[in-house]
């Protein structure tokens, strides 16, 4: 295992620097209008799940319909579940990013809101407690906005390049912050992709189409419940 940690390691720690690759979207300035996201406007009946993130949800390096979000959707179809998919991935974002992001994304009802962010906090050494606060915001304006929406968490790690304390403490925030905020809980995102070279693009970072699709097959047992169960009357 500790040849894969270290080769993780490494990967992750370019992660923060590839934010100016062409095909990455950037933030918006202050006051200008947010990138357009693959939203588009819901089927009569359908209701939405929309993946709120960084680069991994955006789906850096690969086609949109090889991102872990429209294979989700894919999944979605085959098992005749009444969902559209919305991908809201930003490339290089950061959980303050998101929080001044996430009203805008809003602005359409959302039934399931997958929240990631977080990985280019801990790559970056942000204060743990900025990242929680700002996750923590994140969440309330989704419940505050949308109180019957269901909130899944991504979970991140960090290789401990920047200690081994830090390193447990950001893992460890997000099992917090789903228990404190009864929240469904993806235990690790990356989970079998991360630090796999042939999972990976070139740049080691962000995942190949199969990658993905390991991704997608994480989280889809997690997630696959929740869609089933009935949408949660409007307070």
């Amino acid at each position: 295992m500790k040849p894969v940690l270290s080769l993780f390691s490494c990967c992750l720690l370019m992660l923060a620097s590839c934010n100016s690759e062409p095909k990455t979207a950037e933030a918006p300035a202050t006051g200008a209008t947010p990138p357009t996201t693959t939203a588009a406007p819901t089927p009569a009946g359908k209701q939405t799940i929309l993946f709120f993130g960084n680069s991994l949800t955006a789906g850096y390096g690969v086609e949109p319909e090889e991102a872990f979000p429209a294979l989700i959707g894919q999944k979605i179809d085959s098992a005749g579940l009444g969902y559209t998919v919305v991908n809201a991935g930003l490339s290089g974002e950061t959980t303050a990013g998101g929080r001044s992001r996430v009203g805008w994304v809003l602005r359409q009802p959302v039934s399931i809101f997958v929240l990631e962010l977080g990985g280019n906090d801990g790559l970056r050494g942000l204060p743990l407690t900025d990242t929680r606060k700002n996750l923590q915001a994140i969440i309330d304006t989704v419940r505050r906005r949308s109180p019957q929406t269901r909130i899944v968490l991504a979970g991140m790690q960090i290789p401990p390049n920047l200690g081994v304390d830090y390193a447990t403490q950001f893992k460890a925030l997000y099992g917090e912050l789903a228990r404190q905020n009864q929240l469904v809980l993806i235990p690790f995102l990356l989970e079998g992709v991360g630090g796999v070279t042939k999972l990976n693009q070139q740049d080691g970072i962000h995942p190949t189409p199969a990658g993905h699709r390991l991704v997608a097959r994480t989280i889809w047992p997690i997630l696959q419940p929740l869609l089933q169960q009935p949408a949660p009357a409007s307070k």
